[in-house]
């Protein structure tokens, strides 16, 4: 008989091992694989990038690098972040091992069982399984079409007897619901956490995708706001903008908390990758990465449009969503009642699979939601994908 630790009952984690078992298959249409296509990978330009390397950096690729990071990969982040409007002094920089070893990382920091963490609701579910992992207590607040609902967060946080450690958030192009803060609701929610002496963890992984240049002023980190008393931890990550293979994410946020994050770190991997790095750090600096970020946005583009076409063209009018302006997904809202989960089942016999509702409430429960993710989805399998969804749906209000 084994004595598990309560760590190992996360049922979000449950969700991610399920969900990563149904998101690929040979015969399967699937929209729950929130990843990029194998096809868009820059397979060539790493090649040409290892190939060039010397002797030297070659071998400094199969060797232990510092915890904090590569410096030619730090530099390179630090400029990138810096053109994004984010300070330039008072923070320090540390790479990790996707950016969900960052919000792993900040959890370990700060929560000890019991703790409460606040997220938004629909919230990442792998945000959901490292907090719950921790033993956080987890309480998600509403979103509308324009970020978190400001009410309802001062109503929960008036009710709760201990003060939240963190507040956790996903402004931009969000996942699961695909939503965009709006300049006023982030305005709003910096003032309203104003001296509240609440640390809000920021996670950045998709601005860098937006569809079209307009929207690129839409992005700006909530960390690029001068002016507010809101100590904020940002997070990146490359897996949405080169691949997520290469596994390395990074966290700007203050020197004490990053020395104490750097602490974690050395504790649960002495460091991230250095091959990886190095890789990234030439990918950068040898100015691929702009121009595959261009491609990436077209591409993207393209798909988004697909199946907003294909969505307009065969859902039910009770059927809602808001067109994505970057990013990955789609999030289908339904009359209450309806469960994804039954759908779900219907839909898989037929071929298509995609992400339930109840999988990103921190609860648990909510169900009438779906998220459809176009960014690992073949063209050709985006319009009859749809039209057999609708069917299901149709069949089911």
């Amino acid at each position: 008989m084994y004595y598990f630790s309560r760590a190992v009952n996360s049922v979000h984690s449950e969700d991610i091992k399920r969900l990563m078992r149904q998101s690929s298959g040979p015969d399967l249409i699937s929209f729950a694989g929130g990843m990029p296509n194998n096809d868009l990978f820059p397979i060539q330009q790493i090649d040409e990038i290892y190939a060039g390397l010397t002797e030297s950096v070659k071998k400094s690729c199969f060797q232990y690098g510092p915890t904090s990071g590569h410096p030619a990969l730090l530099s390179s982040v630090r400029q990138r972040l810096l053109k994004k409007g984010l300070p330039d002094t008072g923070n320090r920089l540390l790479i990790t091992t996707g950016s969900l070893q960052a919000i792993s990382i900040i959890t370990q920091e700060f929560i000890n069982e019991g703790d409460v963490v606040l997220t938004e609701n629909p919230c990442f579910v792998g945000a959901l399984s490292v907090f719950e992992t921790y033993g956080a207590e987890v309480h998600g607040i509403p979103i509308d079409e324009n970020g978190i609902q400001i009410e309802k967060l001062e109503r929960k946080i008036a009710t709760l007897d201990k003060k939240p450690k963190f507040l956790y958030l996903t402004p931009n192009f969000h996942n699961p619901a695909g939503i965009t803060y709006s300049l006023e609701r982030r305005k709003k929610l910096l003032e309203y956490l104003d001296g509240k002496d609440i640390i809000v963890l920021e996670d950045d992984a998709y601005s860098d995708l937006y569809f079209n240049p307009e929207h690129e002023s839409m992005v700006r980190p909530l960390k690029a706001y001068v002016g507010y008393d809101v100590d904020i931890i940002y997070t990146g990550s490359f897996s949405k903008i080169l691949g997520p293979g290469f596994r390395l994410g990074f966290m700007y946020a203050s020197p004490e908390i990053s020395e104490k994050a750097e602490t974690v770190k050395q504790a649960l991997d002495a460091c991230t990758s250095n091959f990886m790095q190095i890789l990234a750090s030439e990918f950068s600096n040898e100015h691929y990465l702009d121009p595959y970020l261009a491609y990436l946005r077209n591409e993207y583009r393209e798909r988004k449009s697909m199946l907003q076409h294909a969505l307009n063209k065969y859902m039910p009018e009770t059927v809602q969503w808001t067109e994505p302006l970057g990013g990955f997904y789609f999030w289908l809202r339904f009359p209450k009642g309806f469960s994804s989960t039954e759908l779900f089942e219907r839909a898989r016999v037929r071929g298509v699979v995609f992400v339930t509702g109840r999988t990103f409430d921190p609860h648990n429960e909510r169900d009438n939601c779906l998220r459809l993710a176009f960014s690992n989805m073949p063209r050709k399998h985006i319009e009859p994908g749809i039209r057999i969804l609708s069917e299901e749906i149709r069949d089911l209000l």
